[in-house]
């Protein structure tokens, strides 16, 4: 028997269902985050050997295989991996004046989304949020001529515009850009909106970058400049503007409109990258519905197996094992599978996805959307776990987007049954709607929540996640080391899986409310 075949049987060793969720919960979240499976890395030998747990689970629990090749919807990528220490960039300005910035530390330039141009040579412009939105009566884009530049945008946007609209409209701005004929963007976050500290983003930007290997799947169809900037140093980019970067940060943290300008500067910059081939799975199961017409339609609950496998050293540890990033969703969709399947059974068909290439940039989630295995007519809603964070007991609900389709009426109703509150996002300028997997269902006009364990600004909870993302998010310590609340874990599966029951089992479709900007996404 081969070493893989050995392997796989000795990870289905826990496979025997076990009475006590948040037990099976926790020894799904053990076996897919410990130190063996080396952080998942998309399309690694560690991230198929997790894609061989899943499927033992679902074989388990009895769920028919759904993919192209049984359970695997595999998907060809292309690697990129940006040289930061080796690229080069300078400012220059009109009189030809160089100032030096160091790639790497100063400015890291970005491995995803498509190939970088190994030059690049143009002016810069500041252009306030970069948010392009003629039917909200808001559009930093009126009046630029981007032909030939590089944007300089930065976080934040209007407050009287939703978090789901604001997000929808950062997602598109890099083609937006492209098409208004900008060969890149610089993105900046002011100092009260950095989620991960600059130290840890620059070991991070180390890492690879990929893209789907089929340029019409891309949003950027050709070579196009991305990188961020060190908040500390970003006032060098307006130097001689009559703007300071602290003014500007301030105006964008009190969500009031920000001007736009043209920066009196080029940015000169050599792009050292090298690229590969890979290819890595979706995984994809399905519990048929039990009726004869609705059973041709299908309600998604999915999360994402992959992490970001071995990188830098945080204190002394290399291995980024993805515990709450995304094991913790994993083992809820697993749980929620079982709740489905040993309960009645519902009239339309549930999809159960765990997709790849997530921390790339949604990538096999895209890739499912747009090709998904089952007819992509038949997909009426995917709801979504990334990261819920049990670190405190379950009161409260939260789910970008829930104010856009009638998807946010079934999580209430259900919420109220089972005693929980639904909340609104609290920080809404953090885009987590367009950041999980299930955005990419909304991009093919199918309505789709992600779940969060509800918080408000100024409390205890609020201090606990924000402290999480700060030290945990993307880092090493994002282990099974770390505390969480099992029993409150499953609380919110036992929510997603009331609401797929509701939605599978009631006369109508889901569908954007009106006036939704979304509803632009029904095909």
């Amino acid at each position: 028997m081969s070493l893989r075949a050995l392997l796989f049987l000795s990870l289905l060793a826990p496979l025997p269902a076990l009475a006590d969720p948040a037990t099976q919960w926790w020894a799904d979240m053990t076996a897919l985050s410990g130190d063996d499976m080396k952080g998942r890395l998309t399309g690694s030998t560690d991230y198929l050997r997790a894609a061989d747990y899943v499927i033992g689970r679902l074989k388990a629990e009895g769920l028919k295989p759904a993919g192209v090749k049984g359970y695997l919807q595999p998907i060809p990528f292309e690697q990129q991996v940006v040289d930061q220490a080796a690229s080069k960039a300078d400012l220059v300005t009109a009189d030809g004046t160089a100032t030096p910035v160091k790639v790497g530390d100063d400015m890291l330039i970005t491995a995803g989304g498509g190939p970088r141009p190994d030059t690049v040579d143009a002016p810069l412009v500041f252009i306030g949020y970069g948010l392009h939105l003629p039917g909200q009566n808001y559009d930093d884009f009126a009046g630029q001529d981007l032909k030939g530049k590089i944007a300089v945008v930065l976080s934040g946007g209007p407050a009287d515009i939703s978090g789901a609209i604001k997000s929808n409209a950062r997602f598109d701005r890099n083609e937006e850009l492209a098409k208004a004929g900008a060969l890149g963007v610089i993105a900046l976050v002011t100092p009260k909106q950095v989620e991960i500290l600059w130290e840890r983003q620059k070991l991070l930007a180390r890492g690879p970058g990929m893209y789907i290997d089929d340029d019409k799947l891309r949003d950027s169809k050709g070579p196009f400049f991305s990188a961020t900037f060190d908040p500390g140093k970003a006032q060098m980019l307006f130097e001689g503007s009559g703007h300071s970067f602290a003014e500007l940060s301030a105006m964008a943290d009190a969500s009031r409109k920000l001007p736009t300008f043209a920066l009196p500067i080029h940015l000169k910059a050599g792009v050292v990258a090298a690229r590969s081939k890979l290819t890595s799975p979706n995984i994809v199961a399905v519990l048929e519905g039990n009726d004869s017409k609705l059973k041709k339609e299908y309600v998604g609950v999915s999360a994402h197996l992959d992490h970001l496998g071995v990188g830098a050293a945080v204190k002394g540890d290399t291995i980024y094992n993805g515990a709450m990033d995304d094991a913790s969703g994993v083992a809820a969709v697993l749980d929620i599978a079982h709740r489905l399947k040993e309960g009645p059974r519902p009239k339309r068909s549930i999809l159960f996805l765990f997709f790849t290439a997530e921390e790339k940039g949604l990538l096999g989630s895209s890739y499912y959307a747009r090709r998904p295995t089952v007819p992509k007519a038949g997909i009426v809603a995917d709801l979504n776990f990334d990261m819920p964070l049990p670190l405190w007991p379950l009161k409260t609900v939260y789910a970008p987007g829930q104010d856009e389709s009638t998807l946010g009426a079934d999580m209430k109703a259900v919420a109220q049954e089972q005693g929980l509150q639904t909340v609104p996002d609290p920080l809404p300028d953090r885009n987590v709607f367009i950041r999980t997997d299930q955005f990419s269902f909304v991009r093919q006009g199918v309505p789709a929540l992600v779940f969060k364990f509800g918080f408000a600004k100024d409390t205890p909870e609020f201090a606990l996640e924000h402290d999480w993302r700060a030290n945990r998010y993307h880092s090493p310590s994002d282990d099974l080391e770390q505390p969480l609340l099992k029993d409150e874990a499953v609380k919110l599966d036992a929510l997603v899986a009331g609401i797929a029951a509701r939605i599978a089992n009631a006369e109508a479709r889901p569908s954007w409310v009106p006036g939704s900007v979304f509803n632009a996404y029904v095909k």
